[in-house]
């Protein structure tokens, strides 16, 4: 798979939007040979992979404790192992593609030094590979023509350069050998970790899949030896990662539908939730009238207990004539009393006021019935149509779901406008009853402590 990443940083990556799969870059010389390469037959039939030259050992054991003492943990997909696959694949490659000893030597180096520069920079590594290459190259005595033509291999492998020489091309083959194996959904997962650590670049199941299902079908193979290895694995890949994204997309399909479905059969679903809510509404509304009569009682019982008094107290008649004439202080608690049950009374009658929501304009303006604001199924609203007009916006209701929904939902709602105008006005009725208790109680102690 070819890599895509923004800025070249020298410790950690930096973000991008990259194109999944591994690392292709530009391409320059190559060489390929006359003689072909001597290759061992391998068991069970299998293709004979070419031999390692000394040079490409003492590389092999190079890198490899390199790697392991400075590649970055977060390489999840860009690490040893993958190194490993791609040597692999090209020591496969080199004999199918009948190249000479000395070719397969750079074609092996190129494939350990590939990805060397990613213990430096994660965005542009190949140039970073080039520069390892020939600087340990050089050490080992490689001839420079020869050196250039490992740098030039490892350039080919950039996302944006296009192989050109049969080296070049037998490279890139085997770094992107991945999308042709079995294993190659897993790999891909690990450059999906890759990105998420390395890049900040998360993505869903189904953009990962279709994600790699695009870049799959984007690729192709440069080489004879290439296409022959890889062609008929690669097309069965492309084929699995279809069906995959179509099973993540069925997959996410399902749990959107169960998050936004009812778990009943949708249509009882929903009329069982507006008539519970209708049943709560007039449950509320019942207890908030019953509360608003016995405030009402209470207080109306209170007044006229009081207005005896007075009266019995202006006439110098009765029981308490006497006791009031004796200490006129006690006059401040009844009027206290009798001020906040008048004002408890008053708010509760207020509270079991019948309260009808309405719409002048509809009177006037009869053709817009079907407004989302206007609720046809209350008759504080459809009794200021006339007959004609309320008969059509029903008939309209009936037979659109969405607009009968609409009306019930409009209900609902302003049910719960007058519960918050009835529970707001009983409570300030209890509110003034229990302040007007508490006051009349601490003002009768002090009159009776002025009369001591």
């Amino acid at each position: 798979m070819k890599d895509s990443t923004p800025e070249t940083i020298e410790t950690a990556p930096a973000p991008a939007q990259p194109a999944p799969a591994e690392t292709a870059v530009p391409a320059a010389a190559a060489g390929t040979a006359s003689a072909p390469v001597p290759a061992a037959p391998e068991a069970d039939g299998k293709p004979p992979k070419a031999k390692a030259s000394p040079l490409v050992k003492e590389a092999e054991t190079y890198l490899t404790e390199l790697f392991a003492k400075e590649m970055p943990a977060q390489l999840t997909y860009h690490s040893i192992a993958h190194t490993e696959a791609v040597v692999k694949e090209a020591r496969a490659l080199a004999p199918a593609a009948n190249l000479s000893p000395d070719d397969t030597e750079l074609l092996l180096l190129a494939a350990w030094f590939h990805d060397a520069g990613y213990l430096d920079v994660y965005d542009g590594h190949e140039f970073r590979s080039m520069e390892r290459a020939g600087a340990w190259l050089t050490e080992k005595g490689l001839a420079p023509d020869r050196i250039k033509q490992v740098q030039d291999m490892i350039k080919a492998t950039h996302r944006d350069e296009k192989p050109e020489t049969e080296l070049q091309k037998l490279l890139v083959d085997a770094d992107m050998s991945n999308l042709a194996r079995d294993d190659f959904r897993s790999r891909a997962e690990l450059l999906r970790t890759e990105w998420e650590l390395v890049l900040g670049k998360s993505y869903s199941n189904p953009e990962w899949a279709e994600l790699q299902l695009n870049f799959m079908l984007a690729h192709k193979y440069h080489s004879d030896a290439g296409k022959e290895r890889y062609k008929k694995d690669f097309k069965a890949n492309i084929e699995e990662q279809r069906d995959e994204l179509k099973k993540r997309e069925k997959k996410d399909k399902k749990k959107n539908k169960e998050k936004t479905d009812t778990f009943a059969e949708p249509k009882r679903g929903i009329e069982t939730m507006f008539r519970t809510m209708y049943s709560n509404h007039m449950k509320l509304s019942d207890m908030a009238d019953k509360k608003a009569s016995m405030m009402i009682q209470l207080n109306a019982v209170l007044m006229s207990v009081i207005i005896t008094y007075l009266g019995a107290k202006m006439g110098k008649a009765g029981a308490l004539g006497p006791m009031m004439s004796g200490n006129p202080v006690l006059g401040i608690p009844i009027s206290i009393l009798l001020v906040t049950a008048l004002g408890s009374v008053i708010t509760a009658i207020l509270s079991a006021q019948p309260d009808v929501t309405s719409f002048a304009w509809l009177k006037k303006s009869p053709e817009i019935a079907t407004n989302r604001r206007v609720n046809l199924l209350f008759f504080g609203q459809f009794t200021k149509l006339n007959l004609d007009n309320f008969q059509g916006g029903m008939r309209e209701l009936m037979r659109t779901k969405d607009m009968l929904y609409n009306n019930m939902v409009t209900d609902i709602y302003y049910l719960g406008e007058v519960l918050t105008r009835k529970y707001r006005l009983l409570r300030t009725s209890y509110t003034i009853f229990m302040v007007g208790l508490i006051l009349t109680a601490l003002s009768f102690g002090i009159a009776l402590l002025y009369k001591m």
